[in-house]
């Protein structure tokens, strides 16, 4: 806080309601409630003679009875509770001795004012966020002398209709009363109001974003070889989807267009999102440029490195052992090459990737952040997707579409997110949604094991195994560290193998495996030749088993419900009856609640509301996106007030793109002073 404007724009995060004023005959016993009374003697005791503890107590009462105050370790307010001095009291009222009794309550001195004019008690009084040795009252204080010095000058930048049209307060009202309202129904009408602003303003930067890119960020259109992609879709062993259909038609009529896309393919675990962002690559492919996959993680990018080239390949053949491949498929006219870059290959691989990129050899480049690194430039880039995009920052978007002959941009999410929380974090994407399982996909047993329940779970999977069927049993998450992963990961396995299940076949699949170690353990679990595969958490993409019936999850208390529906969704892809097991040794409360809801729900974007409403926006966001929800009154659970804020906002830009108008000349000052990072809109 540095500014008057920085104090007005310091919310409360709640308010006492001391606003009923009781007589000390209607007191009750650990309440919060305010008196009014007069003192009667006030005193000041030191504890073990020091001055520096001094207390005070008082006796206070009204015409109807006499109640006792005190403050511990204020030994000065004893010197400004003269007899006769008239106070107002607010708080709790404990018991001592059978006698009530305020323990170091809010209180104010009546010296002639209204008691309107209190502002410690007698009202709903404001509770600040603050730093140490700041008092409650000291920035009380504060925050009223600004507002009666200057609040006068916060201008009003919404336009009248806004306001009638969505019975908004006014901005000074919304200001005063949001600190000190007359009532609840004011504070309520005040926060509905600030936040607005703040959604209307965050909205409105979205939606321009999006018409700037749309409109004045020309991209390529993709004369695409439609044969290419209706060849590779008839070489998949399954049909599309209706929505997956519906996506990727919506996807190459955006690539085929001089404007370049910018869309969000959302989807729940296992609804195909993989095969729909492949037929756009294969697109881009087809009309002579290249594509780029970005995951978050080596083994995401490693998976999808895998599963591409599977899903390629198909009847066809391969050549190429190591990050380099080239695949000749049955419906492809000339061979598609295939890449992978990623951080951890030696400088010499790096080196020579970054060179096949660069000369425009490698037709499809699969990676980490790597691939939007400087001396990563593949000529022709025309379509970028990037996968678990929640996972990565505005600016590195920003950076991939750089690349190239300004690409157009499929953002890809596995992990179902909120529409309030899609409307304020990707407002400047259109989005695709996959809202369709394919066929066969069934519902997943889930059940929380309890610690004495684990040999019965243990049993449970040597009978599923005994009926011909898989396991994957995924080791407690320890925290982001791959080597602490791996370790878990190891311990897991040597358990399982040499003291649970001796007489099965047991594999390990951790990240730190070497890419042609990974593809043997995935490939001999694909062709059966193992029973359990135990791994670390990121087993999320490229596993497709349909024989696997149980997907065992230790330390489950520890995942957050999007990660638990993402592990859960490798099993159940097959013809048999399939089951998550939610082992947790010693859940808390919070813990216990999340475990119950994946147990109770299936529906990804269900479990995606709730799992914003226990933890906040903070997993989505991710710590690249940290700051870009800085909001200081609206939550991303006000749902209603978002839409509002989203109707309003592309009201005006159909009306006013670009808000030249006069009336709207307070919201684009807003925006900018959103953009330069100013907190308050006023």
């Amino acid at each position: 806080i540095h500014t008057v404007r920085d104090l007005i724009h310091h919310f409360p995060f709640r308010h006492n309601d001391f606003a009923h004023i009781r007589k000390v005959s209607e007191l009750e016993y650990g309440k919060e409630q305010t008196v009014l009374v007069s003192v009667w003697e006030a005193t000041k005791t030191q504890l073990g003679g020091n001055p520096r503890r001094a207390s005070t107590q008082a006796v206070v009462g009204d015409e109807t009875g006499n109640v006792r105050a005190v403050w511990f370790n204020r030994g000065f307010i004893a010197d400004q509770l003269k007899p006769g001095t008239k106070l107002v009291l607010s708080g709790k009222a404990g018991a001592f001795r059978g006698q009530l009794v305020f323990e170091s309550p809010e209180y104010e001195v009546l010296r002639g004012q209204e008691l309107d004019e209190l502002i410690h008690t007698g009202r709903l009084v404001p509770v600040y966020p603050k730093t140490e040795g700041l008092w409650d009252k000291s920035l009380r204080n504060y925050i009223r002398q600004a507002l009666k010095a200057c609040s006068h000058q916060i201008e009003e930048f919404l336009p009248e209709d806004i306001r009638h049209r969505e019975g908004l307060m006014g901005l000074q009202d919304a200001i005063g009363q949001m600190h000190y309202p007359n009532s609840t129904d004011d504070a309520n009408a005040a926060r509905r109001r600030l936040a607005f602003d703040e959604f209307l303003i965050m909205q409105l930067a979205m939606l321009q974003r999006r018409r700037e890119w749309k409109e004045e960020h020309a991209g390529v259109a993709l004369e695409y070889d439609s044969a290419v992609v209706d060849g590779f879709m008839r070489s998949l062993p399954f049909p599309l989807t209706k929505a997956q259909q519906r996506a990727q038609d919506e996807i190459l009529r955006d690539v085929a267009t001089d404007r370049s896309m910018s869309r969000m393919l959302q989807g729940d675990v296992g609804s195909g999102k993989t095969v729909v962002a492949l037929a756009a690559l294969l697109a881009a492919v087809s009309a002579g440029y290249q594509g780029v996959l970005m995951a978050p993680t080596e083994v995401l990018a490693e998976q999808h490195f895998l599963t591409v080239r599977r899903l390629l390949v198909g009847k066809g053949s391969y050549q190429g052992d190591g990050p380099v491949v080239t695949v000749q498929a049955e419906w492809a006219a000339k061979p598609i090459k295939l890449g992978l870059l990623i951080g951890s290959m030696t400088k010499k691989v790096k080196t020579g990737m970054q060179e096949a990129v660069s000369s425009g050899e490698v037709d499809i480049l699969i990676g980490t952040h790597a691939v939007i690194q400087e001396g990563v430039a593949p000529p022709n880039l025309a379509l970028a997707v990037v996968d678990e995009q929640h996972r990565f920052g505005v600016m590195q978007r920003a950076t991939l579409r750089e690349k190239g002959v300004r690409p157009h941009l499929l953002a890809m999410s596995a992990t179902p997110i909120p529409r309030s929380l899609y409307l304020t974090l990707y407002g400047d994407l259109d989005i695709s949604v996959l809202d369709e399982m394919p066929p066969g996909r069934q519902e997943i047993r889930t059940r929380v094991v309890q610690p004495e329940g684990r040999e019965a779970a243990y049993e449970m999977v040597r009978k599923e195994v005994g009926k011909g069927r898989q396991v994957f049993v995924v080791c407690p998450l320890i925290q982001e560290s791959d080597a602490l992963q791996t370790r878990a990961a190891t311990e897991e396995y040597d358990k399982l193998s040499q003291q649970v299940f001796p007489d099965l076949r047991v594999g390990l699949l951790h990240g730190k495996l070497p890419l042609k170690e990974k593809e043997r353990v995935m490939g001999e679990f694909q062709q059966r030749e193992m029973d359990i595969l135990v791994a670390t958490p990121v087993i999320e993409v490229g596993i497709d088993i349909p024989n696997a019936s149980v997907m065992m999850i230790d330390g489950a208390e520890r995942f957050g419900l999007s990660q638990l529906h993402q592990l859960r969704g490798r099993v159940g892809r097959g013809e048999h009856q399939s089951y998550c097991l939610l082992l947790s040794d010693s859940p808390g409360e919070d813990a216990r609640e999340r475990l119950r809801l994946v147990e109770r729900l299936q529906d990804g974007f269900k479990l995606a509301e709730e799992d914003l409403r226990l933890r906040g926006p903070g997993d989505y966001i991710g710590t690249r996106q940290s700051g870009f929800l800085e909001f200081k009154v609206a939550r991303l659970s006000d749902t209603d007030i978002l839409a509002m804020a989203r109707r309003e906002a592309t009201r005006l830009v159909d009306a006013d793109p670009d808000l030249q108008k006069p009336e709207h000349a307070g919201i684009a000052g807003a925006i900018q002073a959103r953009q330069q990072g100013v907190a308050d809109f006023s």
